[in-house]
């Protein structure tokens, strides 16, 4: 098994989104990127910590490949806002790749540099690709929260209308 982490913005999406994939066997939101030790959905809010939104994706590389998992972050989301995803606005939604090993690292900034060269983002990206250090788990209700709420406002309108796009692909 092999892990990619992403920040996206609000991590309800980003683990509805990549939890539907074949070859994806876990998606655990979380935070990560700050110097915080341990923190707090309402600490992550505050802006203080530095630490990002993030999804800690468990895949299998036989079935999918981190440049799968690469193309579906890059069509999820807006990379060339910086801080800010829809009305979601903060450093804890900025995007970013934390890279588990080099292969990731040099893979991604690849990625974004093909994707810039060929001029597919009206304004260049500003995704952050930064090491992994630790990954802290988010609250329990974050967990699946999509799956647990799908009548929930925020998951009709949001992600239902995310996923149909992505998925209509």
């Amino acid at each position: 098994m092999s892990i990619a982490i992403f920040g996206a913005g609000c991590f309800w999406c980003v683990e509805a989104i990549f939890s539907q994939l074949d070859g994806v066997i876990n998606v655990e939101s979380g935070y990560t990127g700050g110097l915080t030790k341990n923190p707090t959905y309402e600490s992550i809010c505050s802006g203080t910590t530095n630490h990002v939104e993030v999804c800690r994706i468990t895949y299998n590389q036989d079935i999918i490949t981190f440049g799968g998992l690469l193309k579906l972050f890059f069509e999820m989301h807006n990379p060339t806002t910086l801080n800010k995803q829809g009305a979601d606005i903060g450093t804890q939604y900025r995007s970013a790749i934390f890279y588990t090993d080099e292969i990731q690292k040099e893979f991604s900034e690849n990625y974004i540099k093909s994707l810039n060269e060929k001029k597919i983002f009206e304004n260049a990206i500003v995704t952050q690709i930064e090491e992994f250090d630790t990954f802290y788990k988010a609250e329990n209700y974050h967990q699946d929260y999509y799956k647990n709420n799908r009548n929930a406002p925020y998951c009709r309108v949001m992600i239902k209308s995310k996923l149909k796009k992505l998925f209509k692909k």
